[in-house]
């Protein structure tokens, strides 16, 4: 299980959707976004579709506490739209506390009891996805899909996941047929992530925590991998590959996703200029700050600081 313990600043990147205020609540199994009520609790009534999938979104919250039960026959995927701050706990005992960046995959297994504090607005997608189809779709000598009882599955960065995340969410909810290809796609590519994983143990919570702290503190600097590892108390080799293990990043991506974001935050409050941006949250010139700004948000920092000045 990964704790994250973060500065006020959330330092990773939104997918930046915005929560469509049409999301309707129709006939259970014809695909459509469900919109939570009640956290992770669909509409019943109904019998549920082998998927179905529901968004719990407010994008105003400073502070929400909600408890949950799985049902004894599904497992609830969950993706973050957007980063957000919250804990969670089962049984009285902490298994995540801090950031969620957007792209998280988060499994959690049938009859599992689940209460989270959110300290931050949120937006999430859940596919409730039947314990046996599931079961149906593993292939043979997997037992689960990486959780049992101890703990949940939460992997700070999927990929596969965000993209189909955005996918889903940028095509609306009328394309029914195309809702439930992506949630067979995800449940598909959650059932074979265990077979492909490298036997490389995550980063422990306590050494993440220390990198983390370490970051926060010298992003402005120019850090390398040997800095990161020393703080970890690791080698580099192995160092790089647990931190992966723990977050889904490489620790260079890392930097660069805690760099902009703390750049979007001086440049949306203030009216300094890039080049002294740039210098403040550790790249050497204007150029590659502008460059590597781009590359993550698809826009100029000047454009950027136009549109969320204010």
């Amino acid at each position: 299980m990964l704790t994250q313990s973060q500065p006020s600043q959330i330092p990773f990147p939104s997918i930046d959707f915005r929560a469509d205020p049409t999301t309707r609540t129709v006939e259970t199994g014809t695909g459509t976004v469900y919109q939570e009520q009640n956290w992770r609790q669909l509409a019943g009534g109904t019998p549920l579709a082998d998927i179905a999938i529901s968004r719990w979104t407010d994008l105003e919250a400073a502070s929400r506490r909600v408890e949950a039960t799985i049902p004894d026959d599904r497992y609830v995927i969950a993706i973050a739209l957007r980063p957000t701050r919250l804990s969670l706990a089962r049984g009285g005992r902490i298994i995540f506390d801090g950031v969620m960046p957007a792209g998280t995959l988060h499994v959690t297994g049938p009859s599992r009891q689940l209460s989270a504090h959110f300290r931050a607005p949120y937006d999430f997608l859940h596919f409730h996805v039947a314990a046996d189809y599931i079961q149906s779709h593993r292939a043979p000598g997997q037992t689960d899909l990486g959780v049992d009882e101890a703990s949940d599955l939460i992997l700070l960065r999927d990929s596969l996941a965000e993209q189909l995340a955005k996918v889903l969410v940028g095509r609306g909810d009328e394309d029914h047929l195309f809702m439930l290809c992506v949630g067979q796609t995800l449940t598909a590519h959650i059932c074979r992530r265990e077979l492909s994983r490298t036997k490389v143990n995550a980063l422990a919570k306590w050494r993440l925590r220390r990198v983390e702290d370490y970051v926060s503190t010298n992003f402005h600097r120019g850090i390398g991998l040997s800095d990161l590892a020393k703080a970890a108390g690791l080698s580099r080799m192995h160092f790089a590959a647990q931190f992966r293990a723990a977050t889904g990043y490489r620790p260079r991506e890392y930097l660069l996703h805690q760099r902009i974001e703390q750049a979007k935050s001086i440049m949306s409050n203030s009216d300094t200029p890039l080049a002294e941006v740039a210098l403040t949250v550790g790249f050497s010139t204007q150029a590659h700050f502008s460059t590597v700004f781009k590359r993550m948000t698809d826009e100029t920092p000047a454009r950027w600081r136009s549109a969320h000045q204010g």
